[in-house]
């Protein structure tokens, strides 16, 4: 050992650019020219990177692809399993879910907005959007037992029910801006009264 400190190792890469920051912006730039339609060539054009430096965090596009819908189906299933959605009557934990939904997208809303948008054209995308039919069969059920407690109309299709719920949900992805007026909170309990209150029954509480 000597007195002179070795010099620290070479960090590839754009200086500060890590690997968060360059999943975000390669999310960015996904849901701004789309999935299939950005090269890794275009890609790191648009994040000012070479090659090397994407490569460095991801093996391959796809693992870029990979990684951001996880961000989004990960909490989204986690809801399910929260003491609110798995207590108490069927409607409150059918409203549980809800909430926890929208707060999910707000909090990862580019990885979400990737999600709806893909269109299963990769193993990536088609693993992904099996998860999402077994989130949706999970929601359909929530509705049929709030079906049978009677809390929920029962002359509507749950399956399509739970479609129509959800599309309200992702359809936040189009007009949500971080920053505005709306907190989380407040958004997720319009959502529940807007989402709900076609389907509740007169003397049902969420």
């Amino acid at each position: 050992m000597t007195d002179v400190d070795e010099p620290a190792p070479a960090r590839r890469g754009r200086p500060g650019y890590d690997r968060e920051q360059m999943l975000s912006g390669a999310v960015r730039v996904f849901n701004e020219q789309g999935y299939d339609a950005t090269s890794v060539a275009a890609l790191t054009e648009r994040l000012g990177l070479s090659k090397a430096a994407l490569y460095h965090h991801f093996d391959s596009k796809e693992q870029v692809l990979d990684a951001s819908l996880e961000r989004a189906l990960g909490p989204l299933e986690a809801v399910l399993v929260t003491p609110e959605a798995t207590t108490g009557t069927a409607i409150s934990r059918l409203a549980a879910v809800l909430r926890g939904a929208v707060h999910v997208l707000v909090a990862e809303l580019p990885h979400v907005t990737l999600l709806l948008r893909v269109r299963g054209n990769s193993e990536v995308e088609r693993r992904a959007l099996d998860r999402r039919r077994s989130f949706d069969q999970r929601i359909a059920g929530l509705v049929r037992d709030a079906q049978r407690e009677g809390s929920v109309r029962s002359d509507i299709e749950a399956s399509v029910a739970a479609r129509l719920l959800f599309g309200t949900v992702n359809s936040i992805v189009e007009w949500y801006r971080p920053g505005g007026p709306e907190t989380a909170d407040r958004l997720a309990d319009d959502v529940v009264a807007v989402a709900l209150d076609g389907l509740r029954t007169p003397d049902a509480e969420a």
